[in-house]
């Protein structure tokens, strides 16, 4: 039953993530500015989800990257959720949320930004659906555990942010209360290990950039995909833990 749920998470990842392409370019533009609403060419963009391609321009007109990147990375991230998680209710809720969390870290990465109908909506769904899920028997969480973590996180990263506002966006601020949600489905040691990680894999990024002489001391790097990254780890060993 165990590798079913995987092969059907690595499909739902894939198709998931082959829908993200449009949505990271619409909303890969610096801060302050309006998300994208026309391709290069000037043609108008219909709706959120799809190919990054323009009909206008012709179907081999690419404007955006990573069109097989996501899908895989999407996939790959599902599947190993399904085989940490099992059959357990929240399986659902994880997947729900994968794909979003993809879509921020490449937003992030290209733009050092974090879209606020993202970040929100995302940590609003984590907990309703949570909620949901803790009425489902065999669920392996706490759902007031799902809630101090995202305040408990949200706070943590606020008093960051107030001390390095240079360091740190206010969207990662935000971002957190999503990501301590699901790490406090599972209990204060995920959050502390999921947090853990995240700062750990933004050390190493930003020590490899200073080594290979790409960045400084002091260069700011965008936190976001390392926030998500320890989430997800600190989530597959909570689910596995569990």
């Amino acid at each position: 039953m165990t590798r079913l749920l995987v092969v059907i998470a690595a499909l739902w990842g894939a198709a998931a993530g082959a829908l993200l392409p449009r949505a990271a370019y619409r909303f890969s533009v610096p801060p302050e500015e309006p998300w994208r609403e026309a391709c290069p060419g000037g043609h108008p963009l219909g709706g959120w989800l799809g190919r990054a391609s323009c009909g206008e321009c012709g179907p081999q007109r690419s404007y955006g990257r990573g069109g097989a990147l996501l899908p895989t990375v999407t996939a790959l991230l599902c599947a190993a959720l399904a085989a940490a998680t099992g059959t357990r209710p929240e399986i659902a809720v994880w997947l729900l949320l994968a794909p979003v969390g993809v879509l921020l870290a490449v937003v992030d990465l290209r733009v050092r930004r974090l879209p606020d109908p993202l970040t929100l909506p995302l940590a609003a769904a984590a907990l309703a659906l949570l909620g949901a899920v803790s009425f489902v028997p065999e669920h392996a969480g706490s759902w007031l555990h799902a809630l101090f973590g995202a305040l408990a996180l949200g706070v943590g990263y606020w008093v960051l942010w107030r001390i390095n506002p240079g360091g740190m966006g206010f969207g990662d601020v935000k971002l957190a209360l999503g990501a301590g949600a699901v790490l406090g489905w599972y209990g204060w040691d995920t959050v502390l290990l999921g947090t853990f990680a995240g700062f750990l894999l933004g050390a190493l990024y930003g020590g490899v950039l200073v080594l290979v002489g790409r960045a400084g001391r002091k260069t700011a790097i965008p936190f976001g995909p390392f926030l998500i990254a320890g989430a997800y780890a600190g989530l597959l060993i909570g689910a596995y833990a569990a």
